[in-house]
């Protein structure tokens, strides 16, 4: 986009660090840089007549697949985990109890 004296003046009005304006006429004619500009992290807004119409973002990470299994062997649980608690229990988590269990 050098020498491109709109985007070079909007780019000087930017609002943070991370955002360029650029027109829709240079945003055609550079796309493929700007692509690459966004998915570095750059925020790109095209401007049509001066009016912001666009915003060309990175995508967000994708996020990484779980694989189960991964702490088999490492995490022990007591056979009686769904038993029904015991009853002071159960009224303390109602908040029926007067003093928490010893």
């Amino acid at each position: 986009m050098d020498g491109c004296s709109y985007s070079q003046s909007m780019a000087d009005k930017k609002k943070s660090p991370r955002q360029a304006v650029t027109s829709l006429y240079d945003a055609k004619t550079h796309l493929s840089d700007l692509v690459d500009r966004a998915a570095a992290g750059e925020e790109i807004v095209i401007a049509k007549n001066g009016v912001p119409k666009a915003r060309l973002v990175p995508l967000a990470a994708q996020p990484v697949r779980r694989v189960p299994g991964g702490w088999e062997g490492k995490v022990w649980i007591s056979p009686d985990f769904d038993d029904p608690l015991p009853d002071d229990i159960m009224a303390a988590f109602n908040g029926e109890a007067d003093e928490p269990p010893s």
